[in-house]
C-alpha cells in the first residue's frame, strides 16, 4: 500500500511563493504519471498539473507560475508556486494521474492573503 504525504504549505501573501512536496512510501514517481490536485472549499477535487515521465502539463490558471517536478534521488515529488494569488487558496493534494488512485494523503493548506 502506497501512502502519499504532503507538506510545505503555509499562509503566504499575494505575489509570494511556496515549495509543496510529497512523499511516497515507495518509488512510485518512475513507475506512475503522477500530477497535483487541489480542492476549494465546498468544491470538487481538480487536477492542477501532471509530470509524465519528462513531460509536464498544467491548467491555464497556473501556467507559467507553478512548476511540478521530482527528485529521482528521493521518493519525493514537488510543486513550486510562484506568484500566488488569492484564488490558490485550497488544500493541495498529490496522487496518481490515472485510475485506479493511491490512498489520498492528507493534503496540504496552501492560503494566500490579499
Amino acid at each position: 500500500q502506497v501512502h502519499l504525504v504532503e507538506s510545505g504549505g503555509g499562509m503566504v501573501q499575494s505575489g509570494g511563493s511556496l515549495t509543496l512536496s510529497c512523499d511516497a512510501s515507495t518509488d512510485i514517481f518512475r513507475l506512475y504519471p503522477m500530477a497535483w490536485y487541489r480542492q476549494f472549499i465546498g468544491k470538487e477535487r481538480e487536477l492542477v498539473a501532471t509530470l509524465s515521465g519528462g513531460s509536464t502539463v498544467y491548467v491555464n490558471s497556473v501556467k507559467g507560475r507553478f512548476t511540478i517536478y521530482k527528485n529521482n534521488g528521493k521518493n519525493t515529488m514537488y510543486l513550486r508556486m510562484n506568484d500566488l494569488k488569492p484564488e490558490d487558496t485550497a488544500v493541495y493534494y498529490c496522487n496518481a494521474l490515472e485510475d485506479p488512485k493511491f490512498y489520498w494523503g492528507p493534503g496540504t493548506q496552501v492560503t494566500v492573503s490579499s
